[in-house]
């Protein structure tokens, strides 16, 4: 059944405890997620979240404790909030068994965020915001010009130094795996490895042979981005070099950006949106939207002599 803001209601695909699963046209290739939309208001503006390798849309809808969603969180404060399964993921899995490309993957979100924000009320606009590979397709998709109306960027979990060998690491299981993309058990809420096994799933083999090539085509996909963007580092980050030195280098990779905030988040690990701080992080990224809405239109304001 296809709804009127052109998401199809879905009674599979991904499950999550506070969004409804949909299913996102706009292409041949149809795309499962999680959305969650404000009572009974306009929604302030629309975030897009992109999950990272080996997960699923259910990455933003905590499944170890409500207080950790993100679509929970967004849409009691006014946000539409729309968690894609990235192509090779949910129900493009079977259409897509061996995964799809960054730039790939890029074509197909695009069109189907292009039908989506056609299709209904998305407020001052999109704020993307990836978590690890999820990250870098968002930061693509806002480097393409076009039509989306994209606010803002945020990512966690990305940056552009490796702190590890990532042709080697992807396929690390056991204990180091772990360290790598949980860190320490106590930033985590009880229970929540054992909760998050139905989002958790194998990188699709196209994918993760890109993995490698992040640090060369970051130096040409961010020095296009033109939004504001806010990027977080979480304390136990192991993935990506997180010196001052690494993330000084880092923003000024964004000389069209007219704002870069790079931060540092405490008492957290790689996944960040499943453990203790999720919360914090994600009402820093819900105001980073705001200001970032803000500051468009004061600027719009300006160029046209409009004062308030």
């Amino acid at each position: 059944m296809t709804r009127a803001d052109g998401c199809e209601a879905d009674a599979t695909g991904t499950d999550g405890g506070s969004g409804r699963p949909v299913t996102l046209g706009g292409g041949d290739t149809p795309l499962s997620g999680l959305l969650a939309e404000p009572v009974g208001q306009r929604p302030r503006a629309t975030v897009v979240a992109l999950h990272g390798g080996g997960m699923g849309a259910g990455y933003f809808d905590s499944p170890a404790h409500p207080d950790l969603s993100l679509l929970a969180l967004g849409s009691r404060l006014g946000f539409t909030v729309l968690a894609l399964d990235r192509p090779g993921y949910g129900r493009s899995a079977d259409r897509f068994p061996h995964g799809r490309t960054l730039d790939e993957q890029a074509a197909t979100v695009r069109s189907a965020l292009a039908a989506f924000t056609a299709d209904g009320d998305r407020g001052a606009g999109l704020l993307l915001l990836g978590h690890s590979y999820g990250g870098k397709l968002a930061l693509r998709l806002a480097a393409e010009p076009g039509p989306l109306p994209v606010v803002a960027v945020d990512v966690s979990g990305c940056g552009r130094r490796p702190a590890v060998d990532l042709d080697g690491a992807r396929a690390l299981h056991g204990l180091r795996g772990r360290r790598l993309n949980w860190g320490p058990s106590r930033l985590y809420p009880p229970g929540a490895v054992r909760a998050s096994a139905d989002i958790v799933t194998a990188m699709p083999p196209r994918e993760a042979e890109g993995v490698a090539h992040w640090p060369r085509l970051s130096a040409e996909v961010l020095p296009r981005v033109r939004v504001p963007v806010r990027l977080t580092f979480a304390e136990y980050e192991a993935w990506w070099g997180h010196t001052d030195e690494d993330l000084a280098e880092l923003a000024s990779l964004f000389p069209a950006a007219p704002r870069v905030l790079v931060e540092r988040l405490p008492d957290a690990g790689h996944n960040i949106s499943l453990g203790l701080a999720a919360r914090t992080y994600h009402l820093r990224a819900l105001a980073f939207l705001e200001e970032s809405v803000r500051l468009r239109k004061a600027a719009a304001d300006a160029g046209t002599g409009v004062t308030s």
